[in-house]
């Protein structure tokens, strides 16, 4: 494709150079560049526009910055000079890769928890009702045909348009995607024409990055202002946002859009577009009542936890606002799939029962936690701890939300990057007093340590890692996946369980043989 075809969405560009050039790739990343490719500097925590010049030497016929370039630069590559180079970017990619999203039914989701299932299930009704849909989101992409492991929540640009032009080509309907706050203020998703926003929640997270909950929140505002935007540019799509107003944020929400675009609510407040009630769960799954304007549905899903039933109300209400019939939406997810990582069950030993759950938020946690208390355990002994580098304030505040909520916790290590992992559980512990608790800083130990605790009719929750398969140190990433580690401790607990009954039933034998013999020994005679 041309430079000037590439180029011609964005907004009055002064162009230098020969605007015919062949363009093989879009890239932002010096990296990446290689002959052919076009770069795009955006600047940021680091400003791309210092590596102009290293993409030009690996072989850039073009450059996009929001500079205008020296004479030397200017003699060697097409320059496109512009303002926003990040949404310029999207922009490119959107125009590269043949306006994919407009080709799609789109369904984003946004807010602190809950992001990850609430895809899954959006992507199971729709491939259940439409045969094929893509998927975007931490744990995987589904291009329709085949999946790929997930380099980010959201991905790049560059890919995230790549991945939807994949999409529309393989005849898939729709595309359900996780729409995390960095990708939206880092221009992410620029330039998707999305047709539902979901806003799921907003709790304490990633303050490190927006700094505090004001700016977090401006940052999951920004899907529905895009969503508006397109729509007062034009856009043929009946753009829906679906909230959840339950949530004081989701409040905000609503009350900051709800005159420029159409808001379908869902909760359990009498107000509520799709309302539910009557929530009954047992270890197989959960079930409850749906009123939608007038009607009334009994969902039933393979899922457990209050917050899975706003998951899986906000996934039913984001499909009927794309199309779907709420009817098929809830038939669908009578067999809807375990998210990995997210409250799944491990497995079952002496009579003890292991999850693990990605809940890595104070508000996640409690809400794990209370799940496992309603299934009524005897004990629920609760593995958890905070990351490094990431937001301090969060500690005391998950050792608190563990700690009232579980019988007994073991705090350890969750990537603790370059922080002393002991220095970050003497934070969690500041919300923890008075409580019952132990310290085990090797994360497999604590595994190991809550299952040989654990007696029968217990719980072991697991939390923090969830579907990850790594865990990050200092100076080196590792390989650590909590369901392994937990599934190879079970078997070793089988295994043994099994040769302790072994050996006491052939003592029983022996015993028997003996009395039988009549050379009973003196317990015997007892």
């Amino acid at each position: 494709m041309k430079l000037k075809e590439i180029i011609k969405n964005i907004e009055n560009p002064v162009v230098s150079g020969d605007m015919d050039t062949q363009v093989s790739f879009i890239t932002a990343d010096s990296r990446e560049v290689v002959r052919g490719a076009v770069f795009v500097a955006i600047s940021g925590s680091v400003d791309g526009h210092q590596f102009i010049d290293d993409a030009i030497s690996k072989g850039a016929v073009a450059v996009v910055a929001e500079s205008a370039p020296s004479q030397t630069q200017a003699d060697k590559v097409a320059w496109v000079h512009a303002k926003r180079t990040g949404e310029v970017l999207a922009e490119m990619a959107n125009t590269r890769y043949g306006y994919a999203s407009d080709a799609l039914k789109v369904i984003g989701v946004t807010g602190t928890n809950g992001k990850t299932t609430t895809t899954y299930l959006i992507h199971h009704i729709m491939k259940d009702v439409w045969r094929r849909a893509g998927l975007l989101g931490t744990i995987k992409f589904d291009n329709g045909l085949r999946d790929s492991e997930a380099t980010h929540t959201t991905p790049g640009a560059v890919k995230l348009h790549q991945l939807l032009r994949e999409m529309a080509d393989n005849d898939c309907r729709g595309v359900a995607m996780e729409v995390s706050s960095h990708g939206l203020e880092q221009r992410r998703v620029g330039a998707v024409n999305f047709d539902v926003g979901v806003f799921s929640n907003l709790t304490q997270d990633h303050l490190d990055y927006h700094g505090d909950m004001d700016s977090y929140f401006r940052a999951k505002l920004a899907l529905f202002e895009q969503m508006i935007a397109m729509k007062e540019a034009g856009s043929e799509k009946r753009s829906v946002a679906v909230i959840n107003t339950d949530d004081n944020y989701g409040q905000r929400m609503e009350k900051e859009i709800g005159d420029r675009l159409s808001v379908w609510t869902y909760g359990m407040n009498a107000h509520s577009d799709f309302k539910f009630s009557g929530v009954r769960q047992t270890f197989k799954g959960t079930s409850f009542q749906l009123d939608v304007r007038g009607k009334s549905y009994l969902v039933q899903v393979p899922l457990i936890g209050k917050f899975n039933v706003y998951n899986v109300v906000s996934a039913i209400t984001a499909c009927a606002a794309a199309g779907m019939k709420v009817r098929d939406a809830v038939s669908a997810l009578a067999n809807a799939p375990q998210v990995p990582g997210r409250m799944e069950n491990v497995g079952t030993v002496n009579g003890m029962s292991l999850f693990v759950d990605y809940a890595h938020t104070p508000d996640a946690l409690r809400n794990a936690c209370l799940t496992m208390k309603e299934l009524e355990p005897n004990n629920l002994i609760t593995v958890f701890g905070c990351g490094g580098d990431r937001d301090k304030e969060k500690r005391p505040l998950m050792g608190e939300a563990a700690a009232e909520n579980s019988g007994f916790c073991i705090v350890t290590s969750d990537n603790p990057r370059s922080e002393d992992p002991e220095s970050i559980i003497k934070m969690v512990e500041e919300g923890m007093v008075g409580k019952k608790y132990q310290v085990v800083v090797d994360r497999a130990e604590a595994i190991e340590s809550a299952v040989k605790i654990a007696r029968s009719g217990d719980l072991v929750l697991i939390a923090g890692k969830g579907h990850e398969t790594y865990q990050e140190l200092a100076d080196t990433t590792i390989k650590f996946d909590d369901r392994a580690i937990a599934r190879r401790v079970l078997s070793e607990s089988r295994t043994s369980d099994l040769k302790e009954r072994v050996a006491k039933a052939k003592e029983g034998e022996e015993r028997a043989k003996k009395f039988n013999r009549g050379d009973r020994d003196e317990k015997d005679r007892g």
